[in-house]
């Protein structure tokens, strides 16, 4: 099991929002095949045949809690991730 395979299996199970680093976010969505455009401190992701926009934002090195929500919330209603 990858890197990636970890990450998304954490933010699926919901125990540790406030525990994941930004940096990873950001590369499982694009491994996700999310395209992403930065303005100022918001990283924006958007991808064909999702209808929402993903926004996250670094919080010193994680990701704040509420966007790992949101980005679980999309990853689990257009059953992105494959076979996890």
């Amino acid at each position: 099991m990858g890197k990636s395979d970890k990450l998304l299996l954490q933010i699926l199970s919901g125990s540790s929002d406030a525990n994941i680093r930004f940096s990873d976010l950001r590369r499982l969505l694009i491994g996700l095949g999310f395209e992403e455009r930065i303005h100022g401190s918001h990283h924006l992701f958007r991808k064909s045949g999702i209808e929402e926009k993903i926004n996250i934002q670094k919080d010193d090195n994680k990701t704040k809690p509420y966007q790992v929500r949101q980005v679980r919330n999309v990853i689990v209603k257009y059953r992105l991730g494959g076979d996890i």
